[in-house]
């Protein structure tokens, strides 16, 4: 501790930028000054990367808060929280830097502002190494909404890989505090269905292609279901550049969703990106858990929140949860347990992530 400031060691565990987004997002909300050092130490190029700092300055103008060494490259930040205020944000990552990260940092923050808030978030809205915008509003949204508050989320354009180009309006109203989730209950698939996207200079033929790879994949292993993926054009006028694309969701008898989903890029056969996707989705309905590995770690911040106990069965514990579930104990007064979930199923590797959450009121409201 630098006085009062907690310092986080940014290169170890996973190492990238979750660490910084779940640290910055805490710090933001409880009024802690963080130093973070090593940023993204083990990665080709460390340091800071244009998505990561679009996210940084999000935060900082979300609460008036003072950030230094806040350029593309640093190793090395601080940041002084101030008081969260709602109104309209906006974020540029002017690269096709994942939308979808920069609502991941920014999201826990508004929860818990003095009003309203809108969000404009520019970059791209189909990023690898990321959640795709279709994820965040088809898996991502129904069941974080479980912890009590709901969001808008509008896809204005869409945006491509390399020059980004698209922008996503998130609206959301402040709470006084978030409920505890239980997501124990896998329930039986009802229902499977997706969409495969191209965009820009590519024919719906390849979208068509990636829809009948990826159902014929999924065939082989569920007979039974009627599959829908539909394949789209997105408008011209609602997407910048070229790209494809394909998300497949699973819908269960208690309502949890799990999805698959790949990105086409130059040089890869359209049925390639079909089958894994549906490999994927195959992959994350094997372990019997009710969460993905995609969301496993996202719902981490927001479990350590709540009032109460959250309790949520998954597959294996990915190194992206462990790390988020480090930095939100560090920062936290929240305690997460994870143990082996003991099922009637031996072939299943399930666990039960557990959290006393924090209990965090909204002074605002």
């Amino acid at each position: 501790m630098d006085g009062d400031r907690v310092e986080i060691d940014g290169g170890i565990m996973e190492g990238g930028g979750q660490i910084l987004r779940v640290s910055t997002a805490l710090s933001c909300l409880l009024g802690l000054p963080l130093r973070v050092r090593r940023i993204r130490a083990g990665r080709s190029q460390p340091g800071l990367r244009p998505q990561h700092l679009s996210g940084l300055e999000i935060v900082r103008d979300l609460c008036d808060g003072k950030l230094n060494g806040g350029e593309i490259g640093s190793t090395e930040i601080t940041f002084t929280p101030g008081k969260i205020k709602g109104g309209t944000h906006i974020a540029d990552t002017k690269t096709a830097g994942s939308v979808c990260l920069l609502m991941q940092v920014a999201m826990p923050c508004v929860l818990f502002a003095s009003s309203p808030s809108e969000l404009h978030l520019k970059g791209g809205t189909n990023a690898e190494m990321a959640p795709q915008i279709d994820y965040t509003v088809m898996v991502f949204k129904p069941i974080v909404e479980k912890f009590n508050f709901t969001f808008n989320c509008d896809i204005k354009r869409r945006g491509y890989y390399p020059q980004g180009g698209g922008e996503v309006v998130i609206q959301m109203s402040p709470v006084k505090e978030l409920s505890p989730i239980n997501l124990t209950e896998r329930g039986t698939v009802t229902k499977i269905y997706g969409r495969a996207f191209v965009a820009g200079a590519l024919p719906i033929k390849l979208a068509k292609d990636m829809s009948s790879a990826a159902v014929r994949c999924i065939r082989r292993e569920i007979r039974d279901l009627y599959i829908n993926i539909q394949p789209v054009r997105e408008p011209d006028d609602q997407a910048v550049g070229t790209g494809s694309g394909i998300i497949i969701v699973a819908e269960t008898s208690t309502g949890c969703l799990l999805a698959g989903s790949s990105l086409g890029k130059r040089g890869k056969n359209a049925d390639k990106v079909g089958i894994e996707a549906a490999e994927m989705l195959l992959q994350n309905l094997k372990h019997g858990g009710t969460v993905d590995d995609s969301l496993q770690d996202q719902l981490i911040i927001f479990m350590a929140l709540a009032k109460g106990v959250s309790r949520v069965k998954s597959g294996p514990i990915t190194l992206h949860t462990q790390t988020a579930i480090h930095f939100a104990e560090q920062l936290t007064k929240a305690k997460f347990t994870v143990t082996k979930s003991e099922e009637e199923d031996p072939s299943k590797d399930t666990y039960i992530i557990e959290c006393q959450g924090m209990g965090m009121i909204n002074p605002n409201l």
